[in-house]
């Protein structure tokens, strides 16, 4: 039941993310949300959007194996596992509060999944 609830927080983070990226990207918050200049912001807002799209197929990853119930174990798995090391690598190249936003919180999930509880 508290892995369901945390795989759900991850799953509304990243729906969150895919906001930010593909809508607010190009403005004052998502300027402020990644430490963008108003002209880096424009020359990189489709780059961005593509961002957000991949970071949607995350979410939706973790809502289908959310509606499968038990069924959907290594579904949740398999998307949580691609979360953290997504977010392992843009905490290596891009901020190292990706760590604390994307992967910590899969980390934590998928240990809480994977004992049952």
């Amino acid at each position: 039941m508290i892995g369901n609830i945390l795989v759900g927080l991850v799953a509304l983070i990243h729906c969150y993310i895919v906001y930010l990226e593909m809508v607010l990207w190009d403005t004052p918050r998502g300027h402020k949300a990644f430490g963008l200049t108003p002209d880096f912001a424009k020359a990189s807002k489709v780059l961005a959007a593509n961002q957000g799209l991949y970071n949607g197929f995350l979410a939706a990853g973790l809502i289908w194996g959310l509606t499968l119930g038990a069924a959907g174990f290594q579904i949740k798995v398999f998307f949580l596992l691609c979360v953290a090391i997504a977010g392992l690598y843009g905490a290596a190249t891009a901020s190292r509060k990706i760590l604390f936003i994307q992967t910590v919180p899969a980390a934590v999930a998928l240990i809480v999944l994977w004992l049952g509880w």
